[in-house]
């Protein structure tokens, strides 16, 4: 029987699983075959819902007896973009001057290789692990994650599956590997706002109403003044518009309606219901500011829409989870993580509700881009800093 103890070989076989979200791929059944031979139980569900894709899932265990801890992860990835500027192609798993290249080499197939092959390296060292491992893999991460982590988690919580701690694969390191722990996410949460005017001539604009002007002036108040100066764990607050909209091609007609998106990263002095309060408190007040409407007669008539699925902030406290990841971390590369909360989103907002959690994988720096790839050495450093975390952890 030939164990899975070599993070490359892992990572090769699932970047040769063209896994675009939300398709499977082979990537699935691929992790699958790994970890039969190491004596991990195996499920594969799949979920469905109106209006999004079917997502096929993995749930792995190796139990135990002792504590559980949950590996988290996905094997889906983003779209290649334009295959002819990849130097090797996207799903052949190439190697070159100490790299392999492949979507989804660092987000976050390689995470799970260098895991996989880190338990593989334990149990032939060491016999059984002193408690019990999952693995809750998902094909949805990059999609909706509507299907995926968040269906898995309850699905796995209605059989009886409960967690001590998680660690999330996902590339957490800005520079060098060992350079950061992510112990929390920001909150996040997005908005659609449609001002209604009265389409016109722009020769005529005393028999028209121009909704762009009153829209200038709602995301000037949702822009200034800032939402906070950070917290003691937490990067300020930050609003972006991503869209402002008119869809009019003509230069001589004033639209009757304009648009615009926005998101909203908010910090652990807000909560979900807090910030929607005082993003709803700015546009009302600003909807009499007729600064840009000289002359209007009425304030501005516009509609806030929430967009769904809106991300909770979360801080994990867990010492020993955070402890024993940081000191293996030390001990394999010489480097102190720093503990960090920036960044996006990921599916540690759904696994934080079930136990603690943290997220430490490779490096980021070629992720969702063209020629994505990763240092050889680092997939082997990962599997050391992995494996004497199941070490230490399980003692």
């Amino acid at each position: 029987m030939t164990l899975p103890i070599d993070p490359a070989q892992n990572l090769a076989s699932l970047i040769r699983c063209p896994s675009v979200t939300p398709a499977e791929g082979g990537a699935l059944t691929a992790l699958a075959g790994m970890l039969q031979p190491l004596g991990f139980t195996i499920d594969r569900p799949t979920f469905s819902d109106i209006d999004t894709p079917d997502v096929e899932n993995l749930y792995a265990r190796l139990s135990g007896n002792g504590p559980h801890l949950m590996f988290a992860g996905h094997t889906d990835v983003v779209p290649v973009g334009d295959e002819a500027a990849w130097t090797h192609p996207p799903f052949s798993a190439e190697t070159s001057d100490g790299f392999m290249y492949g979507r989804g080499a660092v987000d976050m197939k390689g995470g799970i290789a260098c895991f996989v092959a880190a338990i593989a390296r334990h149990v032939a060292a060491n016999g059984p692990l002193k408690g019990s491992v999952s693995l809750l893999i998902t094909g949805d991460e990059e999609g909706p994650a509507i299907n995926g982590t968040v269906r898995l988690l309850e699905w796995a919580a209605a059989r009886g599956e409960s967690w001590d701690a998680s660690i999330v694969g996902e590339p957490t390191n800005p520079d060098t590997l060992g350079d950061m722990i992510k112990i929390g996410r920001r909150g996040s949460v997005s908005g659609d706002i449609s001002v209604y005017g009265r389409q016109g001539h722009v020769a005529y604009p005393h028999l028209a109403d121009n909704p762009v002007r009153g829209l200038m002036t709602l995301v000037d108040a949702l822009l200034d003044p800032v939402f906070d100066e950070g917290s003691a764990d937490f990067q300020p607050s930050n609003l972006e518009i991503t869209t402002f909209d008119v869809g009019n091609r003509a230069t001589n007609v004033i639209p009757a309606r304009a648009t615009a998106t926005f998101n909203i990263r908010f910090n652990d002095l807000w909560t979900v219901e807090t910030v929607k309060a005082e993003i709803e408190a700015r546009l009302a007040r600003a909807a009499s500011d007729k600064r840009l409407r000289k002359g209007a007669s009425s304030s501005i008539n516009y509609e806030l829409a929430w967009r769904g699925n809106p991300s909770h902030v979360f801080l994990t406290g867990d010492e020993k989870l955070i402890n024993t990841l940081g000191n293996s971390i030390e001990s394999i590369t010489g480097r102190k993580p720093g503990l960090s909360t920036s960044g996006g989103t990921s599916d540690a907002r759904f696994i934080k509700d079930y136990c603690p959690v943290v997220e430490f994988g490779l490096v980021g720096k070629t992720m969702h881009m063209v020629d994505e790839r990763v240092a050889l050495a680092d997939l082997e450093t990962l599997t050391q800093i992995y494996q004497r975390f199941l070490e230490d952890w399980f003692r």
